[in-house]
């Protein structure tokens, strides 16, 4: 069954890159934006990407620590089921 998986993850690969490969060289048009052009998309690139990078990190952030309160939670509930309210004699 893994082989199976492998094969068809393999076979979407190649699809998609011929694809890809195919669709650029007849779309292909070359414009000379000037090197001011190309620094401000890279920069634009990276601010974008750097602001996504914050909202996973934010979010997963959130997810760590609401886990580990939940399971903190649970550890003392444990423990609380386990001792008595009576105070030893």
């Amino acid at each position: 069954m893994k082989i199976f998986y492998a094969m068809m993850l393999s076979a979407l690969l190649t699809a998609g890159v011929s694809a890809q490969t195919s669709s650029s060289q007849s779309t292909t048009t070359t414009t000379d934006q000037g090197a001011g052009q190309d620094l401000k998309d890279a920069a634009h690139s990276t601010g974008r990407a750097a602001r996504k990078t914050g909202h996973q990190v934010k979010k997963t952030t959130k997810k760590v620590v609401h886990k580990g309160a939940r399971k903190t939670e649970q550890g003392a509930d444990k423990v609380g089921n386990k001792t008595s309210d009576t105070k030893p004699q």
